[in-house]
């Protein structure tokens, strides 16, 4: 897919953004930056556009950081059901097998 120049609207500034990434998803993820410096800028007393831009990214990366925590909790619990289902099917795999043998 070929590269195109996407604007977006971030906190009161215009935006160029190259990508290959489909133009809504850049558009959406523009918005939720925006949102996000929006809060950030009504926590702080600093008008400061960096101050506040570093505020929404590392509550950003706190987003980020506790989602990979409950991905990992989860995998790890998809993992140990799996393999109790592979114990399970083999162990009715080597009954049939043992039944087969005989008769």
């Amino acid at each position: 897919m070929a590269s195109r120049v996407i604007q977006v609207d971030i906190h009161g500034q215009r935006y160029a953004v190259r990508s290959e990434l489909d133009p809504q998803y850049i558009g959406e993820l523009a918005a939720y930056l925006d949102e996000k410096m929006r809060a950030a800028a009504c926590e702080l007393t600093s008008a400061d556009p960096l101050r506040i831009a570093v505020i929404a990214a590392l509550n950003i990366s706190d987003e980020v950081f506790r989602a990979r925590a409950d991905t990992a909790g989860v995998d790890s619990r998809v993992r140990a059901r799996a393999a109790e289902i592979e114990r399970l099917v083999d162990a009715v795999l080597d009954d049939a097998r043992i039944n087969a043998v005989n008769q």
